[in-house]
């Protein structure tokens, strides 16, 4: 098997910036990097489309994919206004009520309108028609092998994820499958539609949202897809044990608290999960002495993570957030924790994610080596 390196970027909100400033110090390293796979859900799913679709060099693209996120602001992913807010919670309140599910009240769909993020990313994305045309051209050319796309089907329960590329081996695993598709920008809105707060995405005919829902082996695509080696970005700030034992917030915890702890062990729990048991396979197949079982191959693994609490950096700038979604954030008792997971999710501020591009290449540089060693593996693995 040829030694294929795949780039999986996990979920998280706006803490994809981080993504991005990890990507930048590789990029001005190794311009002309060769990528043929890319997996991503959830935000990680918008910058693998980005990558994927951009038709220039790795430094090119990732060049581009910077100034993407730099350019967003709170106002380009939802509607931030009092009026649009209020309409959103009072929509929920009626739905939750006796009048819920009469005709007369409006079937709700998302707390926030996000009507803007999916006209800044068909402008962003360069979308033909919807339609990520990029990918296909960069396909034929042979620059990529496969992208793969995880959203959550509402309807079924199962997490699918959209594959397009050259010779994919489709897979069906409990709960999980996936499907070849001609990427677009439903895709990208649906596997990054976090549930309750965005509304869902029709795709094919069926709602879906963000991938990171129930997808349990957050690397399996990749390793589906035939890598050899994954760079794996996480947005999961890794406590130690110290301060896992300090509690971020004094009595009873207000709903943000914990809406942040469920989605972080939804969307981003799960990739160390997968990791240990990559690393105890490889292991075992250390171990075969060059006669591995069928089905199972030794992968790679790098993963790249944030040195620093993003929730407690979200705390600290939250001030600048538009004051009608800061007056919705603190009902939901954003100031009562000193470390503020949700708030890092939806806090698409341009000062907030300024800092997250450079704490990602921050955290590159000081894992250079590392860095150099797996690709230099790569290099190797492809002789």
């Amino acid at each position: 098997m040829a030694a294929d390196l795949a780039l999986a970027l996990g979920g998280g909100g706006a803490r994809g910036a981080y993504q991005v400033g990890v990507l930048r110090f590789i990029a001005e390293n190794h311009p002309e990097l060769g990528v043929p796979l890319l997996t991503g859900v959830s935000a990680g799913g918008i910058n693998a489309a980005h990558l994927a679709n951009h038709q220039g060099n790795f430094r090119e693209k990732v060049e581009d994919l910077t100034k993407l996120w730099s350019r967003l602001t709170v106002e380009q992913v939802f509607r931030v206004d009092y009026t649009s807010l209020m309409r959103g919670m009072l929509g929920w309140a009626m739905q939750l009520s006796f009048f819920g599910g009469r005709r007369h009240v409006r079937e709700m769909r998302g707390l926030v309108d996000t009507t803007p993020l999916a006209k800044y990313l068909e402008g962003a994305l360069g979308c033909e028609g919807g339609a990520l045309c990029g990918v296909q051209q960069n396909i034929d050319r042979g620059n990529l092998r496969a992208l793969a796309m995880t959203t959550t089907s509402y309807a079924t329960g199962r997490t699918v994820t959209w594959c397009q590329g050259r010779e994919v081996e489709l897979w069906e695993r409990p709960q999980r499958v996936s499907e070849l598709t001609r990427m677009g920008l439903e895709h990208v809105l649906a596997s990054a539609a976090l549930p309750f707060l965005f509304p869902a995405v029709e795709v094919a005919g069926s709602w879906y949202g963000d991938g990171g829902v129930r997808l349990h082996s957050p690397l399996a695509p990749a390793i589906h897809l035939g890598a050899s080696h994954i760079l794996a970005v996480s947005t999961r700030y890794g406590r130690q044990n110290s301060e896992a034992r300090v509690a971020a917030v004094r009595g009873y915890p207000p709903p943000a608290q914990v809406a942040g702890v469920l989605l972080n062990a939804v969307f981003l729990d799960l990739l160390d999960q997968d990791a240990a048991q990559l690393i105890r396979t490889n292991g075992l197949l250390e171990r075969c002495e060059g006669n591995p079982p069928a089905g199972l191959r030794k992968i790679d693994l790098c993963i790249l993570r944030p040195s620093m609490d993003l929730g407690k950096l979200a705390r600290e700038l939250e001030p600048s957030l538009p004051r009608p979604f800061r007056w919705l954030t603190r009902r939901l008792g954003t100031q009562r924790s000193n470390s503020n997971d949700l708030l890092s999710l939806v806090m698409f501020q341009p000062d907030y994610i300024a800092r997250l591009i450079s704490l990602g290449e921050e955290d590159a540089r000081a894992r250079a080596g590392e860095i150099e060693g797996f690709l230099e593996r790569l290099r190797n693995a492809a002789d």
